[in-house]
């Protein structure tokens, strides 16, 4: 796994320019100035795709006007979903960008990584930019196959309420039981007339009389 530029950017980004997006809280801040991070590296590994050479001459000695191309496309593409006001999203990415090459440039002199090592480091990139930030920046840098990456951030569900509906869901059933047994109950019980409880001791005496015929006739 190639060294992580990203969060190596994002920490260099906040030592050595206190000054961009100031005004923001510190969350908006974070959130801003990460964003805008993986934005710049993933732009740079499309432009290294495309032309590692011209990438390679940039970051041994960065041109204004290449650097000036590149913050004004990615400020001005259709794509780019950024909340920031244009004028200073532009100049926002121009400072981290500059930072970039320079960080990129220093890295290559310290291990002498020459194109070929570059070549590894920037592509080893996108998996540790998979995740990190939202559609609409791999859409406008040109990475689209981390397009989907940034996971979707579910509402927390907690554990009581979580367990109140499968109360509910159990007690409905018992409940709906217990009112179809007291129905049942009070239909049988309508079902018995109260007028038969009086003639059933005269029907037993008409039954035993006959009974009492009966065996009579037998004897006789």
């Amino acid at each position: 796994m190639a060294f992580d530029l990203v969060q190596y950017f994002a920490e260099q980004i906040y030592t050595q320019k206190p000054q961009l997006l100031e005004q923001y809280s510190k969350e908006e801040r974070k959130e801003y100035l990460l964003e805008i991070n993986a934005l710049i590296l993933g732009k740079l590994i499309t432009l290294w795709r495309t032309d590692d050479k011209k990438v390679y001459q940039e970051i041994a000695s960065p041109d204004e006007l290449f650097i000036q191309e590149v913050a004004r496309h990615l400020t001005t593409s259709s794509n780019n979903q950024s909340i920031l006001p244009k004028k200073e999203l532009e100049q926002t990415v121009t400072e981290i960008l500059k930072l970039q090459l320079a960080e990129l440039k220093q890295l290559n002199d310290i291990g002498n990584l020459k194109i070929h090592g570059l070549h590894e480091l920037l592509i080893g990139q996108i998996e540790h930019l998979s995740g990190q930030a939202a559609d609409w920046v791999w859409l406008t840098n040109g990475l689209s196959e981390l397009k989907g990456s940034k996971p979707i951030v579910q509402e927390e569900i907690s554990l009581d309420s979580t367990m109140k509906e499968f109360n509910q869901m159990v007690s409905q059933p018992q409940i709906h039981a217990n009112e179809d047994l007291h129905n049942h109950s009070e239909t049988l019980a309508v079902t018995v007339p109260k007028w038969s409880k009086i003639f059933e001791p005269i029907v037993a005496l008409i039954i035993l009389w006959v009974l009492y015929c009966a065996a009579t006739q037998i004897f006789v």
